[in-house]
């Protein structure tokens, strides 16, 4: 299953590596913000060649990542990564609070109603503020 998310580079975390039975690996995580009306948080975890493309953007660029989710369990406990497979920057302009997002099969989207809005109230309805503060 492959996802695509636009949203702004928060934050580059340090460089994790190590060495398994398959040889050396290393691993940089980074954090997103989505630009919806309810921006979200998301980390993500670049490998290999999608180091140097993270490595070649600043935070506060806006990005396009394509990238892959995946869970998997250890010990009856569940981990999921979230896989960037491609990094590429968006030129200003072109991503919009109103981009389409690809969301995740049974997941529920924030609500999209407006926020209420308030009538002035007429002189006989108003409250009495008597608090000092």
């Amino acid at each position: 299953m492959a996802l695509e998310l636009i949203g702004k580079l928060i934050k580059t975390l340090p460089v994790q590596s190590g060495t398994s039975a398959r040889g050396t690996w290393s691993k940089q995580d980074f954090i997103i913000e989505t630009q919806e009306q309810y921006p979200r948080m998301v980390c993500m975890t670049a490998w290999g060649g999608q180091m140097n493309e993270l490595s070649a953007v600043a935070e506060g660029d806006v990005l396009k990542i394509s990238f892959d989710i995946e869970s998997r369990e250890f010990n009856e406990r569940w981990y999921t990564n979230v896989k960037a497979w491609r990094i590429e920057k968006q030129q200003a302009g072109t991503a919009t609070a109103a981009s389409p997002v690809q969301t995740v099969p049974g997941t529920v989207p924030p609500p999209s109603s407006p926020p209420p809005t308030e009538e002035p109230l007429d002189a006989s309805q108003q409250e009495v503020d008597d608090l000092p503060f």
